[in-house]
């Protein structure tokens, strides 16, 4: 099945932009998902056991990081990627 989620992620840091560009850029470096980010949100696009296995592992390397935060995340099980 197919996955779209769009995911704001809100560090309650000082640095929380930094910490945003990060965990956006390890998502992207995933080559069996598709990513695109605009200036409220990322959108990630693929196979919804693969998007939800690495969602895991990178929230938790976010939240382990930078304990407090809100994470505001939609998911619809289609394929809702613009470019795919």
């Amino acid at each position: 099945m197919q996955l779209s989620a769009e995911i704001s992620l809100y560090p309650l840091a000082d640095e929380y932009l930094s910490v945003i560009k990060e965990f956006v850029e390890r998502l992207a470096k995933y080559e069996e998902i598709s990513v695109n980010t605009n200036t409220m949100s990322t959108q990630v696009f693929g196979e919804f056991r693969t998007v939800m296995a690495i969602l895991t592992e990178e929230l938790e390397r976010v939240y382990q990081h930078v304990p407090s935060q809100v994470l505001v995340c939609k998911f619809i099980n289609r394929d809702l990627n613009p470019h795919g």
